[in-house]
């Protein structure tokens, strides 16, 4: 499972989706997507405007977490 932590970086930074769309000039609708974690893919150009932009690493914005197999069967 991929976790999305783009909400909690803006958090910590005091920052709002408004305040990265202007700063970036990236799309206010793909930005609350990936804010409100319905987005299902994000690319290279987005990722690399987000980092420099937040001044974090990849690694910072999106979090990787080994599903349980035994759950994921029993779903």
């Amino acid at each position: 499972m991929i976790i999305n932590r783009f909400p909690v970086i803006l958090a910590e930074k005091r920052l709002r989706v408004a305040d990265v769309v202007r700063a970036t000039g990236m799309s206010k609708t793909m930005l609350h997507k990936l804010y409100n974690d319905d987005s299902t893919r994000i690319d290279f150009e987005t990722l690399d405007k987000l980092c420099r932009f937040l001044e974090v690493q990849v690694g910072d914005l999106f979090e990787y977490k080994p599903e349980d197999l035994s759950q994921a069967k029993q779903d």
